[in-house]
């Protein structure tokens, strides 16, 4: 078995997990309120803008036998450049306060995600940033594919508002095919287990930070 997929199957219980959240089932049927949509889009902000660091301080420290894999960094890095100010172009698009959300504070599992993968990096192995990659773009497509659209319908906000998730879709499919590549040659167990691992522990964090969201069904209940 490839690595990629043990990979996958490795993660196949929090992969499950999330998948099956009631914000997530409600997202893919569209069933989501404008409160919950910029609760994602704020707490999306705190992790993005935190792409371009994390992967310039794994490439940094990642030892030269995996040269290769340095070179596929600097590449996701030109490519993840500035992507947060999609997020807040959005949030500003669908009615938010952009400055609000720039100024603010994530929550804490959204925290916790960001610390332990600069801790990762700095304490332990810096190839373990790739579990979230599995992650993050794992999940960003299948919103994107299955559940931008009709968010936006059901929503009636303009394709303005959707400028970070829709365009997540095409192009995290692109990058989760060169991701199973770049996996397929990571042979150091070590290398493995640490992807492994941070795809667990970020996994559980996204979770969590998706549990903490609103959901319409709590908001119009609140509201009544």
């Amino acid at each position: 078995m490839s690595f990629f997929d043990t990979l996958q199957e490795a993660t196949h219980q929090e992969r499950h997990e999330l998948f099956n959240l009631p914000i997530i089932l409600d997202a893919l049927e569209g069933k989501v309120s404008l409160e919950s949509y910029r609760a994602f889009l704020a707490q999306a902000y705190y992790h993005v803008r935190h792409t371009v660091p994390l992967m310039m301080a794994c490439g940094a420290r990642l030892p030269s036998h995996l040269e290769w894999l340095r070179k596929a960094v600097c590449e996701y890095i030109e490519e993840e450049y500035g992507h947060e100010q999609w997020v807040l172009n959005d949030i500003a698009a669908c009615g938010g306060d952009r400055d609000a959300v720039r100024d603010g504070q994530p929550s804490m599992p959204i925290e916790l995600m960001v610390s332990f993968l600069y801790d990762l990096i700095a304490r332990g192995n810096p190839v373990g940033l790739f579990g979230m990659v599995n992650v993050l773009e794992g999940t960003s497509i299948a919103l994107a594919t299955h559940a931008a659209g009709s968010i936006r319908q059901h929503l009636g906000l303009p394709e303005s508002a959707f400028s970070y998730l829709s365009s997540h879709g095409s192009l995290d499919i692109e990058h989760m095919q060169t991701y199973r590549r770049l996996m397929n040659r990571l042979e150091d167990p070590a290398d493995q287990a640490a992807v492994i691992h941070a795809s667990k522990v970020v996994y559980r964090l996204y979770i969590d930070m998706f549990r903490g969201l609103p959901r319409a069904a709590e908001i119009h209940h609140a509201a009544a």
